[in-house]
C-alpha cells in the first residue's frame, strides 16, 4: 500500500510541475512536525492566489531543512490531493 500511495504521489507532483510557475517569497514560519510552512508569497497564477501570507504543505519534508525563517526564496505550488502545497523550493 504504501508503495502504490507513494506512486501516486510521484505521479501528482510530476504533473503539477509541469502547471506551476515560479514565484517569489519569503519564509516566515517553518512547523517541521506538521510538515508546514508559512510563505508571505507574490500572487501564485496557477492557483489564481493573490499575494499574501499563508500555511503550506511541504511536498517533501527534506524542503523544510534546506530553509531558515527571513529566508527569500522561489517556490512551486499546486494542489496535491486537494491541498495546496510547496512542490518545489530553492533559495
Amino acid at each position: 500500500m504504501r508503495t502504490l500511495t507513494f506512486a501516486l504521489t510521484l505521479a501528482a507532483l510530476s504533473m503539477t510541475a509541469a502547471n506551476a510557475e515560479p514565484v517569489g517569497g519569503e519564509i516566515k514560519k517553518i512547523n517541521e512536525s506538521a510538515g508546514k510552512i508559512t510563505i508571505k508569497h507574490e500572487p501564485i497564477p496557477n492557483l489564481d492566489m493573490d499575494a499574501m501570507t499563508m500555511v503550506f504543505r511541504v511536498a517533501d519534508p527534506a524542503f523544510l531543512k534546506q530553509v531558515k525563517v527571513g529566508d527569500k526564496v522561489n517556490f512551486e505550488a499546486d494542489r496535491v490531493n486537494g491541498a495546496i502545497t510547496v512542490t518545489s523550493i530553492t533559495k
